[in-house]
């Protein structure tokens, strides 16, 4: 009879302990995927919801309303090119964007997070009650200049293509352009059956080819596993390196001799990071590039972005050496790369980013305010400095002088990354990089699908992104940041 009630008792605690991870679990997977179960078009509550409550509004971080609701009908900028430039970060009436604002961020936006009180006021008032205001940490304006700057320039008019600028202290997403755009408010069965997939956010679903902008982990790896990396001069590149049988080639059919880990970043030499792939070896370019945040789950708060990979399969020798200059199967999105230039602007820490500056109630009761985390400690803050002198080389005499604004210290690289189009061989142009001042603390990421033959990084995304820190120079007040730098 002791034994049967002691077998009573351990399972009536076992029971209890499974509640308990089952509750604790249930908390987490809340507030990990809330939002992401919100913003299901299968989700009944929502579609009941959106029956009686009015949307609440979208504005930026300057006060410019973005979408609000007007008469039953949800509207949005009066100008159509501001519309288009915006509509992948806002979303659509019609859902034909993936987590825009309007989806992802239904809970605020139909008043699921209003409390009791306000419920019951609410049922005693005659009115019909609204959901939450968002501001955003986006700069319109900025995202309209990004997708007019793609446009004047004749090496990217045009071209697909996307572009991101974050605040590396804050994590705070300034603004995001994904071309093509479309008009919310006129979608037509020529925007459905456009080739271009004007509906795909480029700058968080599109993952690429990094190429060369990958040298920054390849050499952040470098230094970490080779003797004296950054002072060796014996870096040999004969312009024609043959591994499997394969030859890699730099730019130009280039040779550059024997050369500095400095230099070969500087010309985005290939040969040289063939070697320095080879000499270090995947499983170690591998783990600096997992220590960047590729092969993670991302699982941010404000925004879902597709998960950049790294391959961890069988490996031929050719496949390793073409990862040291970001080609074989490696892919980023632009949002993820313009994470990794802001880690080695932070001092090797990497910002969540955010997009939440603050949820307001009707009232004006604060929901919610923007608080920085940082997602991971990507290297040592002495990398980052090695690798800050590498990129301002890059601006100052290399392949992104296009990138020189006047009056800053911009730091950057280029890449020009081979892949594969409907069946076509193509090459995506890169910018990635970052103001060296903690006054202007923004970096940015540019891709330019499909370049035209002979053209890279240099001359199609870096201008673009000379076009931005400009902008970011001469409109410091609308930009500034909105939290706290975490130390």
């Amino acid at each position: 009879m002791k034994k049967q009630r002691l077998q009573f008792k351990l399972l009536a605690l076992l029971m209890f302990g499974l509640f308990l991870l089952l509750a604790l679990y249930g908390g987490y997977s809340i507030t990990t995927y809330g939002n992401r179960w919100f913003s299901s078009a299968r989700n009944p509550r929502v579609r009941a919801q959106k029956e009686v409550v009015i949307a609440g509004d979208i504005l930026d971080r300057n006060g410019v309303v973005l979408a609000s609701t007007q008469g039953g009908e949800r509207v949005y900028q009066a100008d159509p090119e501001a519309r288009k430039a915006i509509v992948h970060l806002i979303g659509d009436e019609q859902g034909q964007v993936s987590n825009g604002v309007e989806t992802f961020q239904t809970s605020y936006l139909y008043g699921f997070k209003t409390s009791f009180p306000e419920l019951v006021g609410g049922m005693l008032s005659s009115s019909t009650r609204k959901g939450d205001n968002i501001t955003l940490t986006i700069d319109s304006e900025l995202c309209t200049h990004i997708a007019r700057s793609f446009a004047s320039h004749e090496k990217s008019a045009g071209h697909y293509g996307a572009a991101v600028v974050m605040n590396y202290l804050t994590g705070e997403v300034i603004a995001m352009v994904s071309l093509p755009g479309f008009d919310p408010k006129n979608i037509t069965a020529a925007t459905h059956a456009d080739p271009g997939r004007p509906f795909w956010n480029r700058v968080t679903q599109s993952v690429y080819a990094p190429g060369s902008s990958f040298k920054i982990i390849t050499t952040v790896a470098a230094l970490d596993s080779i003797d004296e990396a950054a002072t060796r001069s014996d870096i040999n590149c004969t312009g024609g390196l043959v591994i499997d049988n394969q030859a890699i080639r730099d730019y130009g059919s280039d040779i550059h001799g024997k050369i500095t880990l400095k230099k070969a970043f500087t010309v985005s030499c290939n040969n040289a990071y063939a070697l320095l792939a080879l000499t270090m070896g995947d499983e170690q370019l591998r783990k600096t590039a997992e220590s960047f945040g590729f092969n993670d789950n991302f699982l941010f708060r404000d925004l879902v972005v597709e998960n950049s990979s790294y391959p961890t399969g069988n490996r031929s020798q050719f496949e390793v050496a073409a990862s040291g200059f970001g080609q074989s199967a490696i892919t980023a999105s632009p949002m993820h790369m313009c994470m990794v230039a802001s880690a080695i602007a932070n001092d090797g820490v990497m910002m969540e980013p955010r997009l939440l500056l603050r949820v307001q109630g009707n009232a004006g009761q604060l929901r919610e305010s923007l608080e920085s985390k940082p997602y991971r400690t990507a290297t040592t803050p002495e990398n980052a400095a090695v690798l800050t002198q590498y990129m301002r080389s890059v601006v100052t005499s290399g392949t992104a002088r296009r990138a020189a604004v006047d009056g800053l210290s911009i730091c950057g690289k280029t890449g020009s990354a081979e892949s594969n189009l409907n069946a076509q061989d193509v090459t995506h142009g890169w910018f990635v990089g970052f103001i060296d001042d903690a006054a202007l603390p923004y970096a940015v990421a540019v891709v330019v699908e499909s370049i035209d033959d002979g053209e890279g990084g240099g001359s199609t995304a870096a201008p673009i992104a000379g076009d931005i820190f400009s902008y970011l120079r001469d409109h410091a007040s609308l930009v500034a940041p909105q939290a706290e730098a975490v130390e």
